[in-house]
């Protein structure tokens, strides 16, 4: 099971500077497009490869988001990033459409060809 964060949590948490890692759990190009700022990009079937590299505090908070609440990818890296042994994994399943509908700064990232 997954916990959940709200938007106003993760806003709350950013406005006071709290160490958080949030996680787009979508494949590049769409993390490219837009994302929250500050995350980071693990493609939720890339979790087991590239969490131990890049999350290398397993007690640290993440924040684990998609697309919006039909999409499972979020679901699907938090259950997995628990299993690897994470202890503060957090889901934020109304994602990035939810964050964009309330008017908040996204950022884009280049991906190379």
């Amino acid at each position: 099971m997954t916990t959940s964060i709200t938007r106003d949590q993760i806003v709350e948490n950013l406005r006071n500077g709290l160490a958080m890692t949030l996680v787009e759990a979508l494949p590049l190009q769409h993390f490219a497009d837009r994302h929250l700022p500050g995350a980071i990009n693990i493609n939720f079937d890339e979790v087991e490869a590239l969490a131990p590299k890049v999350l290398p505090d397993t007690d640290a908070l993440i924040v684990v988001y998609c697309a919006n609440t039909p999409c499972q990818n979020s679901s699907k890296a938090a259950v997995k990033l628990a299993a690897l042994g994470y202890t503060n994994v957090f889901e934020y399943s109304e994602g990035k459409e939810d964050w964009i509908a309330a008017g908040l700064v996204t950022e884009k990232s280049r991906v190379a060809a």
